[in-house]
């Protein structure tokens, strides 16, 4: 089921290379497409195989506390399809930073696009890694192997096949997806060794499907922290990641651009809800099953200490038992679901739903291959060295960009081997490499007043703050008051408001014409 879903997958998105053969064709397809299916690939785009694997997990070892992120996606859907959309739509550039040279100079472009590509390349390594757990649990294929492999099948499509690959591709995968999730959770239900009712009332006994406290606290992930985050996140995705943008530019109109828009975020919020609660009933059916949870914690224990030991000798079933003991349940929360699929479904049923998490995977990766080669050509390579260059000469660099794009998220993938939760991984990374993008761009739109110097001494001062935010709590020679005792996910929140807030400040100091 597995290689036979790849296979159609891939040949799928080597087909359109027939429809790439220009740069606008590889870049916006044309602007031709109809809006329900950019919605289904925005969906497909947060919809990860860290969504698949690690959504479960998360709930698994804690709580719905991160389904809380997908709540504020109503309010930021809204806020770019009022603004952000009419915005790009109407400045007609495919890149999402060629306004900041405009309004602030070259320095804003040029840092935009750096933080972009590096959000990118973690993005691709998280998702890659998150889709090897999954393929490693079912064929028991080295993670090292499944995600190089991933890696060039991905990367090998979206190469021949552009946007309009990727865009259709998404659709499937979707789909593919949604169908995965429902088994799984249609599986657990009916499988509960008690009964779905004793499965719900054991996890809601546990509090799994509490969202966290309401408390004012910012040293925790509360309801607060967490729906700050997600609402400043997906701004950013909206606003001024350029894998959005870019979408907004296939679609044939702005009135499409805007119903994709809602699709793509009407659609998450309840299919998230949906792998939370795959996430408490795994809970429940291990609870319930302890002689297999015993299987999954050795099974961790055993991955744990063979990655530490990677050149040394091979870790005895002691060991093993030993740190099987000492886990904790956040430790095992991403391999819970894989090893669910492979141990309690038939073979054929767990192929097609490894085969979803495949889907996901594919389904976001492409996106960040193809737009991060479009960032190269347009912000990088026409700005800085060839303005005017030939169609080939742009075809060329878009698909090198592309296969270097997709080496450098495979390394990260290869580097991530041993990281305990693939959503906390790529929330740390998101939030520190994303975090002072929005506030340039927000006060580039609302601000008339600043200009150059103001963006530029704010930006500096929030990327001081990011910095900090980032690395003062694992500074153990700096003193417990100079380090941050913030939670990771205001890191975001926090340097965007600097950048707006600091340049809003400045530009009124600023007399008219200057």
């Amino acid at each position: 089921m597995l290689v036979l879903y790849v296979a159609a997958v891939v040949g799928f998105g080597c087909w359109f290379v027939r429809k790439s053969g220009t740069t606008s064709e590889f870049m916006a397809a044309g602007g031709a497409l109809p809006g329900w299916a950019v919605g289904l690939s925005i969906f497909g785009t947060y919809l990860s195989s860290n969504t698949f694997l690690g959504v479960p997990g998360k709930a698994y070892g804690e709580n719905f506390n991160g389904f809380v992120f997908s709540l504020s996606l109503p309010l930021a859907a809204f806020i770019a399809t009022r603004f952000f959309v009419p915005f790009y739509r109407r400045t007609g550039e495919i890149s999402a930073y060629h306004h900041l040279e405009r309004r602030f100079g070259l320095w804003a472009r040029t840092y935009a696009v750096a933080c972009y590509l590096l959000t990118q390349i973690a993005r691709t390594g998280t998702i890659l890694f998150g889709v090897a757990l999954g393929l490693q649990a079912l064929t028991d294929w080295p993670v090292v192997w499944i995600i190089v492999i991933t890696g060039v099948l991905v990367t090998l499509y979206t190469l021949l096949g552009g946007i309009e690959a990727v865009i259709w591709t998404d659709v499937i995968q979707s789909l593919v997806l949604l169908a995965g999730a429902l088994l799984v959770l249609g599986t657990l239900l009916l499988d509960a060794p008690e009964g779905p009712r004793r499965a719900v009332t054991l996890a809601a006994d546990q509090g799994k499907f509490s969202l966290g406290s309401f408390a004012l606290d910012p040293t925790t992930s509360t309801v607060w922290v967490m729906l700050l985050f997600g609402l400043f996140i997906n701004l950013n995705n909206f606003g001024i990641d350029q894998s959005f943008v870019q979408r907004f530019h296939t679609a044939k109109s702005d009135r499409e651009a805007g119903r994709a828009i809602w699709l793509g975020a009407l659609l998450y919020v309840p299919v998230s809800l949906l792998f939370f609660v795959i996430g408490a009933m795994l809970f429940s059916f291990y609870e319930m099953r302890p002689e297999l949870l015993t299987e999954v914690r050795q099974q961790v224990a055993a991955e744990q200490l063979a990655t530490e030991r990677l050149f040394s000798a091979v870790p005895t079933a002691t060991e093993v038992a030993a740190r099987a003991e000492s886990l904790a349940a956040k430790e095992i929360g991403d391999q819970v679901l894989p090893h669910f699929l492979t141990t309690q479904l038939p073979p054929g049923l767990a192929g097609l739903l490894i085969a979803a998490i495949f889907a996901a995977a594919m389904s976001s990766v492409d996106t960040s291959l193809n737009s991060s080669a479009t960032v190269f050509l347009k912000d990088i390579v026409q700005r800085y060295f060839s303005p005017a260059i030939s169609e080939p000469g742009a075809m060329a660099v878009l698909r090198v960009a592309t296969i270097g794009m997709g080496l450098l998220g495979t390394g990260v993938a290869l580097a991530l081997i041993g990281e305990e939760s693939i959503l906390e991984a790529w929330w740390l990374l998101q939030g520190v490499f994303a975090g002072g993008l929005l506030g340039l761009f927000l006060l580039g739109i609302i601000s008339r007043r600043a200009g150059n110097p103001e963006a530029l001494t704010a930006t500096s001062i929030g990327v001081g703050v990011i910095a900090w935010m980032t690395l003062s709590p694992r500074a153990e020679s700096l003193p417990p008051a100079l380090r941050n005792g913030l939670h990771a996910n205001l890191t975001i929140v926090l340097g965007t408001l600097t950048i707006f807030g600091v340049g809003l400040v400045l530009s009124r100091f600023r007399r008219p014409g200057e």
